[in-house]
């Protein structure tokens, strides 16, 4: 007799079939038919059911791996709100403007960006969040770039990069402790590991942005507006350097490891306490902008660009796209998509290039179907963890990989918890900032043109060096 509740695997070929269906949806409905990305995953995660159902899987089995998706990220998707809530309420406490205000005085426009991305770097390096950078010193920093005449993609894509590379760097970091564990690697001699890369990934990067600086800005930006900006928020808000209060707070939780959630409240709520004092908003005004965010225009449309945004509602796009890329990601591991497809190709591997080439870019799928860069950590620190030990690499080597592929990637794809977040955030699409994510972008493609080359390549024993690196991929 048949047992009816064993489940059929998909073959490599068939979740091959399936991650290019649902790319092909993603694309051609983005770039052909501007549909919504919401629909496009919906009719995505539809597509995947459908074709989940041959193998045996009912939908009750299909919401199984839909709720456990949801439930390991649900600290992200709390945290997403909580930023709203801090936005909303820093910028009516006068913290960002604050930071706006000083940061035209005191900031060269031709350094402006190399010195954002080490500001960018060293937040994160000391918080361990990206997010947390994000919404609080790269907010401040969106409004100082364009009061200096630079685009905001340049610097939202330095942002980005600053933000990231403190999240991957940081002992404190969720990603970089998710990494190491997931590779079996110990924490320290992870980050040593990401170091080779990454030095070299960041300093390039800070070659360019000093050129993309230079090219933008002539040297003094636009005058008129910076004045402008200047004058719109002393004249709006109470600019005493106490109002930046909120900030050091939350920095100083951080610092102490308090855990994120609940030292976002405590930002949150110092905000209040500071715009209720020094701005004299009223309570009821204050605790609106946790929901709506900041809402008083002060006629000038370049100021209001800045201020105007924050609070819960403000996040619910990026909350609802990351629940439903979650649901398809949730469904994608369920059946064993990914698996099939890594496993399959796993067998053909035959160089340490090649192997480093396929961690990094499932990784990167896995970030892109799966809409979470830690559901891509865990998933592929599993499979290919056995594999590094047979080829005798050490684990720091395949943490570094989980690193690059997946914690770098993960805000340059739209459909991601962090990529949704982080142009929702700091205000511009994330295929506008993506290229300006230097160190995104450079530290994966380097560390791979490394591996192919013998550089940096971790070896648990050199003695298996040789006959390793004969084959070819």
């Amino acid at each position: 007799m048949i047992d009816k509740n064993v489940k059929g695997k998909p073959s490599v070929m068939e979740s091959l079939l399936l991650f290019l269906s649902i790319v092909a949806i993603l694309i051609i409905g983005i770039m052909v038919l501007k549909t919504d990305i919401h629909v496009l995953l919906i009719l995505g995660l539809c597509v995947t059911c459908l074709v989940s159902f041959r193998y045996g899987y009912k939908f009750d089995d299909l919401l199984k791996g839909m709720q456990k998706s949801v439930s390991r990220a649900m600290v992200a998707m709390v945290i997403f709100i909580l930023i709203g809530t801090i936005i909303g309420s820093w910028i009516t406490a006068g913290t960002v403007p604050a930071l706006i205000y000083y940061g035209l005085k005191f900031l060269n426009p031709k350094f402006f960006l190399p010195l954002g991305l080490i500001i960018c770097s060293l937040t994160s390096l000391a918080t361990g969040t990206s997010w947390g950078t994000a919404g609080t010193v790269g907010i401040a920093l969106m409004g100082m770039g364009v009061g200096l005449g630079i685009p905001a993609p340049a610097v939202a894509g330095m942002v980005v990069a600053g933000a990231f590379f403190g999240d991957k760097m940081s002992p404190i970091s969720d990603t970089t402790n998710l990494s190491a564990v997931s590779a079996g690697a110990d924490l320290y001699d992870h980050i040593k590991a990401m170091a080779y890369t990454t030095v070299p990934s960041y300093l390039i990067s800070i070659i360019i942005y000093t050129f993309i600086g230079f090219k933008y800005a002539s040297g003094n930006g636009n005058p008129e507006d910076i004045q402008m900006i200047q004058d719109t928020l002393a004249a709006n808000f109470n600019l005493n350097p106490i109002v930046i209060l909120p900030m050091i707070v939350l920095f100083t939780l951080n610092l102490k490891k308090v855990p994120a959630v609940p030292a976002m409240i405590i930002g949150t709520f110092t905000g209040l306490l500071v715009a209720v004092i020094f701005q004299g908003t009223s309570l009821s005004s204050a605790l609106s902008s946790l929901n709506y965010g900041y809402t008083n225009k002060t006629g000038i449309e370049l100021v209001d660009t800045l201020l105007v945004r924050g609070g819960i509602q403000n996040m619910m796009w990026t909350f609802s796209l990351s629940f439903i890329a979650l649901c398809l990601g949730g469904v994608l591991e369920e059946v064993g998509y990914l698996k099939a497809l890594i496993e399959g190709i796993l067998s053909r591997v035959k160089s340490v290039g090649a192997l480093v080439s396929m961690v990094i870019c499932t990784t990167i799928l896995g970030n892109a179907s799966m809409g979470e860069i830690y559901l891509g950590i865990i998933l592929n620190g599993s499979l290919y963890k056995e594999a590094f030990k047979e080829k005798g690499l050490k684990p720091a080597m395949l943490s570094r990989l989980l690193e690059e592929g997946g914690t770098l990637t993960g805000p340059l794809i739209p459909w991601t918890t962090a990529g949704a977040f982080m142009a929702t955030t700091l205000g511009v699409s994330t295929i506008k900032l993506a290229p300006y994510a230097l160190l995104n972008i450079i530290n994966p493609i380097l560390s791979i043109v490394l591996s192919f080359m013998g550089i940096f390549v971790l070896w648990e024993n050199k003695k298996v060096k040789k006959p390793l690196s004969k084959n070819k991929a």
